[in-house]
């Protein structure tokens, strides 16, 4: 356990690191010079894969699973909510998304911390018309072992390693090119963030 903690607080001071601007620090993380033209460019792809603990979730049918499972696909991790107006509003999105990629590279894990977990999401995404959405579960909020979830929506993408390579804090666009174009580079060639 205090080794969990310890590894959450790190990649927490990392990500936080990141977001005050300390990423002048890190070799190949300096800011661009070029303006935001998409929320895809708010994404942040570490220098280096990060490894992360596995976190206990729960799948559509309520069994207690891991990122450890998905290894050998890149894997997005979407972090939501149901009173979270832009997680929601990022959903359809990112359902969209996850059908450009073929199932044996990409694995697309919207997970709710709704606390009522499939009780309260599954009658939400069906008055929003997406009865089909596949969301996971953590009531519990055990994924804030392993990330930091002080502000939702939070996507984060983990290498065919398990090791998280890239995350966002905040509300993405998700059907901008740009994400296919940003996704299929990591599928094909690591963690390097393409051009």
């Amino acid at each position: 356990m205090k080794h969990k903690l310890a590894t959450a607080f790190m990649l927490s001071s990392i990500l936080l690191g990141f977001t005050v601007g300390v990423v002048h620090a890190y070799p190949g993380m300096q800011q661009g010079t070029n303006p935001v033209t998409s929320t895809i460019d708010l994404i942040s792809v570490l220098p280096k894969a990060f490894p992360i603990e596995p976190a206990p979730f729960n799948d559509v049918d309520g069994k207690s699973i891991d990122f450890s499972q998905y290894k050998g696909k890149v894997v997005m991790v979407n972090v939501w909510a149901t009173w979270c107006p832009p997680c929601v509003r990022e959903l359809p999105a990112i359902e969209r998304l996850a059908t450009k990629f073929k199932a044996e590279d990409f694995a697309l894990l919207p997970i709710s911390i709704d606390a009522d977990g499939k009780q309260q999401v599954q009658p939400f995404l069906n008055t929003l018309g997406m009865a089909g959405f596949n969301s996971y579960y953590d009531p519990e909020q055990n994924l804030g072992q392993v990330f930091p979830l002080d502000t939702i929506p939070a996507t984060f993408i983990l290498d065919k390693n398990g090791q998280l390579i890239a995350f966002v804090r905040s509300f993405v666009d998700w059907d901008d090119a740009k994400a296919v174009t940003l996704i299929q580079g990591f599928i094909d060639k690591g963690h390097a963030k393409p051009d």
